[in-house]
């Protein structure tokens, strides 16, 4: 299974960062390509997007400002089977591509993310107060896999606190 490719520009307007590409992802290439991730109708229910953009759309969203990459590579069933190595070096790699690409807004789908990446517990979702990369708003949301338990309504609802103060 190989990983998915990251779709990067430089002073991108939202940097959207995973866990890790699922299994149906590292099949496709192309990022939340599982039929049950949310991601898709989550942002264009938050206003992120003029329409509902696809699986294998996600290169098109440079054109908006959107990039997208995760803290790890390798694809996996679920964010459990990632190893404690693979988020150490994912972090390190992470935080290289924030400093060379400077998006505006990095925004972790998942507190899990947010954790692996700095090492921070008991956060909040929003916008963070003290960036890891200074200069870089880092918002944290829920992820959104299917697996979450979180109502669709009170996720899109913290996606669209991304648009109101960027």
């Amino acid at each position: 299974m190989n990983s998915i490719p990251d779709h990067l520009a430089h002073e991108l307007s939202i940097l959207f960062v995973g866990y890790n590409p699922s299994l149906k992802s590292g099949e496709t290439g192309h990022h939340y390509a599982n039929p049950r991730n949310r991601f898709w109708h989550i942002i264009h229910r938050a206003g992120l997007t003029p329409r509902l953009y696809r699986a294998e759309e996600d290169g098109d969203l440079l054109e908006l400002g959107y990039g997208f990459t995760n803290i790890v590579a390798r694809p996996t069933r679920t964010a459990a089977e990632i190893t404690s190595g693979e988020y150490e070096q994912g972090r390190d790699e992470l935080r290289h591509k924030i400093e060379t690409y400077k998006p505006k807004t990095v925004c972790f789908v998942g507190k899990g993310v947010y954790e692996a990446y700095s090492g921070r517990r008991d956060i909040s979702w929003g916008y963070q107060r003290e960036p890891v990369v200074p200069g870089v708003r880092e918002f944290v949301a829920p992820s959104s896999s299917g697996l979450v338990r979180m109502k669709i309504d009170e996720i899109v609802a913290i996606f669209k606190q991304i648009c109101s103060t960027q």
